[in-house]
């Protein structure tokens, strides 16, 4: 089955967006409002979540960038956490297709280990993998819950990430499972210096699940543009819409 992308706006600017593990497209709603007036979005739903839970398509960059560089015109690419590991794939593949990359609070490699101190508690990681074994719904409230922490106000954005992210129905168990594996063994951060389109990379100053300096190390080595955003945690777009929109314009500005 092919992936649900929904397209909205009316700008002149082709604007793919690709969400995070567990949600689906509907949760960035924030993020296509405040662009609708100069982006053409293209809002994906992965396999597995939202309206796309019923593809049988695997969850693994570049299975997922392959089906959505098909589905979509030569645009810009921005992926937020586990989307930004799809996005950033499919700019090192499809170059033509991916004219600009927007990281946002995404990383090439998710977990921490001795040479590479930026990333999440791989124990954090491995220990939700565990959870979705037993208690499917307790993992998800964890999850929701690390996103939210950093906010100025956690409770609301908590509040607000469970009422969109089921809002299209429950993830697959299944590809919350290949999702865990692909954040616990992705890492692209050799093929950073190959990437040959312009990339900004924007992070929460208080997210808690992938630290800023990851990406200020990240955009270093591509050449990118890195900038923060005060106050906001994982999921900038809660609260931070018009400026997380902002922080992007210079990718928007220049596409052609």
């Amino acid at each position: 089955m092919t992936l649900h992308i929904d397209v909205q706006g009316r700008g002149p600017t082709p604007l793919v967006l690709i969400h995070g593990w567990a949600m689906h497209g509907g949760v960035m709603e924030p993020l296509v409002d405040a662009l609708r007036e100069r982006c053409t979005l293209y809002i994906v739903d992965l396999p597995g979540h939202g309206y796309s839970r019923d593809s049988t398509l695997p969850l693994e960059p570049r299975a997922c960038a392959t089906a959505i560089a098909a589905a979509t015109p030569p645009a810009i690419w921005l992926g937020w956490s586990m989307g930004g590991l799809i996005a950033l794939t499919a700019a090192l593949e499809y170059p033509r297709q991916v004219r600009a990359l927007g990281m946002l609070c995404a990383t090439p490699k998710f977990v921490r280990d001795p040479g590479w101190p930026h990333g999440s508690n791989d124990a954090l990681v491995h220990q939700l993998a565990t959870d979705l074994e037993s208690d499917y719904h307790a993992t998800l409230e964890r999850f929701f819950t690390l996103e939210a922490m950093g906010s100025p106000d956690p409770r609301s954005e908590l509040r607000r990430l469970r009422a969109l992210a089921f809002a299209r129905g429950e993830p697959e168990l299944r590809v919350l499972q290949e999702g865990i594996r692909l954040l616990e063994n992705t890492d692209r951060r050799a093929a950073l210096p190959d990437l040959t389109v312009p990339s900004i990379w924007i992070a929460g100053a208080r997210d808690r699940l992938v630290p800023p300096q990851a990406m200020q190390w990240s955009a270093t080595q591509c050449g990118g543009h890195y900038g923060e955003i005060d106050h906001a945690g994982h999921a900038p777009f809660f609260g931070y819409a018009d400026t997380v929109a902002q922080s992007f314009a210079p990718l928007l500005d220049a596409f052609r």
